[in-house]
């Protein structure tokens, strides 16, 4: 897991480790580097808001991420807002 503090880190992450990987595998912030290993690009705040004691926030959140490719912090927020 590459973990990240903002959305440039990410982008950054998902770019670098992407470069000739696989990008079937590319799927709730997981994603193929071109050695066959296969990491997920983590937002920390993605790891707050699923421990997050309001499950119904959580549960957001965590919809929001299996929906998207790379994961977008603002619009994890945005869900996780309501």
């Amino acid at each position: 897991m590459a973990t990240s503090d903002t959305q440039d880190e990410i982008d950054y992450y998902w770019a670098k480790l992407g470069d000739g990987g696989d990008e079937a595998s590319q799927q709730c912030g997981w994603i193929g580097d071109k050695f066959g290993i296969t990491w997920q690009v983590t937002p920390r705040q993605l790891l707050k808001m699923l421990s997050d004691p309001d499950q119904a926030k959580a549960g957001r959140a965590n919809l929001a991420m299996m929906q998207m490719k790379k994961l977008d912090i603002a619009e994890l927020q945005k869900a996780f807002d309501g």
